[in-house]
């Protein structure tokens, strides 16, 4: 049984990756984000729910205690300050042993998808990614298309150097590998992982 911190518990993903967690694993999990009265109908014996801020790095390190996989789905409205979190994220697993890291980030983030240049918009993400690839993390980046809402698991992956395949993906496929690579961990470790649904 794997205890599993989530960072930024109330965003759309983790929603999908907590009812995936609880459904088909034994994990205990710690929910963490900045207003635990936004995550409704998540009650369960296997739960701890936490209010907390990524950018406090001593509660950061309190949590971090005793876990085996730090889950960070920190994208959307904080990335402004991805690359704070990114940092003590980093400095937080550091400081208490916790190797294994799952980071969502986004498609774009290395110039790797055909035809298209995100210029300056996502230069929170790569700072955030280079953070955490200069670490010596067990970390695997995911690096999703756009999401959408759509109920299937259908998805590949292509790996950092390789183009970006396809432009969507739904938020349940990218659950469904985030809980893959928490129930195993030695699976993409110190991988950047492009995440898209087949075309």
């Amino acid at each position: 049984m794997s205890n599993v911190l989530i960072l930024g518990a109330n965003g759309q993903v983790a929603r999908y990756a907590i009812d995936k967690f609880l459904n088909e694993t034994d994990a205990q999990l710690t929910l963490y984000l900045r207003n635990k009265n936004n995550l409704r109908n998540m009650e369960s014996s296997r739960n701890r729910v936490v209010e907390g801020d990524v950018l406090d790095i001593e509660k950061l390190k309190e949590e971090m205690q005793g876990q085996d996989i730090v889950y960070a789905n920190l994208a959307g409205d904080l990335a402004d300050d991805l690359e704070k979190m990114a940092k003590n994220i980093v400095r937080a697993m550091d400081s208490t042993g916790v190797k294994r890291l799952i980071f969502i980030s986004t498609m774009g983030i290395y110039d790797e998808v055909p035809g298209e240049k995100y210029g300056s918009i996502l230069n929170p993400y790569r700072k955030s990614a280079q953070i955490i690839e200069a670490s010596d993390l067990d970390y695997t980046i995911l690096r999703p298309g756009w999401f959408t809402n759509r109920d299937e698991v259908d998805y590949e992956t292509t790996q950092k150097g390789e183009p970006f395949k396809g432009s969507v993906v739904s938020r349940k496929s990218v659950a469904d590998l985030i809980v893959k690579l928490a129930e195993l961990p030695e699976l993409e470790v110190r991988r950047s992982l492009g995440v898209n649904k087949p075309e």
